[in-house]
């Protein structure tokens, strides 16, 4: 679609017209031949001499020559432009982190599906964290898988194949045997620090208690709530377990609390779709579109035009005055 940058400009159109008609003709001096008997000719034709004025009078092509020039020159100055069509940009507004218990205790095959079949802890993670950040449009999503020590498993992205890629190929003790619940929340708010986004959402799921982190759960969800950084925690697995297979529901709380999230408890695999599900109706996906029509400057045409045209009148001229000279 052809549009101006400046309309305005287009009333300049109707310049040459208005100075027509509030301004004199111009005047100037030319040489004149003087002869005797003058007045008695005009006498004789009964006229009386006064001053006068010649008046050069232009052909039609020169009227056509200018007036093209002058609508292309004050096109020009309209700066015309192709406006194409709109096109959307969704942007993130919001981060999503998803840290993943990948201790030794995520091995158990004590989850049951819809059929009642008992599968892997992890597999049964994987399936409902996939369609959890399928969902996730409009988010930019980061991975954190943990055990011993805590690993970014993918930077915070839009492309949520590649995120849902990441965590499929993710296996169990291949970031260690244990649980470092701490390190792991540690781990999320330095990826957050880089976000430009004031929404900032950490999921943490597990099957275990904190063995040996640097921070403890507590003070690193002190920190993240300082930060601007909800945490919502999912406790999976057994609660009365022994030592490190015991998933501790109490430090979960706590962490959920004191960074502004929930906890969730899930035992089974519908339990914890459940749990997703309402994560994400307690903070619903929002999107920012972002929407522009790209400009494509026209101003070379007229100018070419104004060009081409002032040649082409020059050529004529100088053909015409050949042509009259020539016997």
């Amino acid at each position: 679609m052809l549009e101006f940058a400046y309309p305005w400009a287009l009333g300049l159109l109707a310049a040459p017209f208005v100075v027509w008609a509030i301004t004199p003709a111009h005047r100037e001096q030319a040489s004149a031949v003087r002869f005797p008997f003058f007045r008695m000719i005009a006498q004789v034709l009964g006229e009386d001499p006064d001053e006068g004025s010649v008046v050069r009078r232009r052909i039609g092509i020169q009227w056509l020559f200018a007036g093209l020039a002058w609508l292309l020159l004050v096109a020009g100055l309209a700066k015309p432009q192709w406006v194409g069509p709109p096109i959307e940009r969704v942007q993130a507004s919001r981060d999503v982190m998803l840290a993943v218990d990948l201790s030794g205790s995520m091995d158990e095959h004590d989850f049951k599906r819809g059929d009642g079949q008992r599968v892997r802890r992890l597999d049964a993670v994987k399936e409902v964290v996939g369609e959890f950040i399928s969902a996730r449009e409009g988010d930019r999503i980061g991975l954190i898988v943990f055990g011993t020590k805590a690993y970014l498993q993918a930077p915070f992205t839009q492309d949520l194949e590649v995120a849902r890629a990441l965590l499929d190929v993710s296996e169990v003790n291949m970031a260690g045997p244990n649980t470092a619940l701490g390190d792991a929340i540690g781990l999320a708010i330095r990826s957050f620090e880089a976000s430009q986004v004031e929404k900032r959402l950490l999921v943490l799921l597990t099957d275990g208690s904190d063995t040996g982190s640097r921070m403890t759960p507590r003070n690193a969800a002190e920190v993240a709530r300082q930060r601007g950084v909800t945490i919502y925690t999912i406790g999976v697995g057994d609660p009365t377990g022994r030592s490190e297979d015991r998933v501790d529901f109490d430090a979960l709380k706590t962490v959920a609390s004191v960074a502004g999230g929930r906890f969730f408890e899930a035992g089974d695999a519908a339990a914890l779709a459940t749990v997703y599900a309402e994560i994400d109706q307690l903070v619903p996906r929002e999107v920012i579109v972002e929407s522009y029509r790209p400009r494509e400057s026209l101003v070379h045409w007229p100018a070419a035009a104004v060009s081409i045209l002032g040649v082409s009148f020059y050529g004529l001229m100088a053909l015409r005055g050949l042509v009259r000279r020539s016997p």
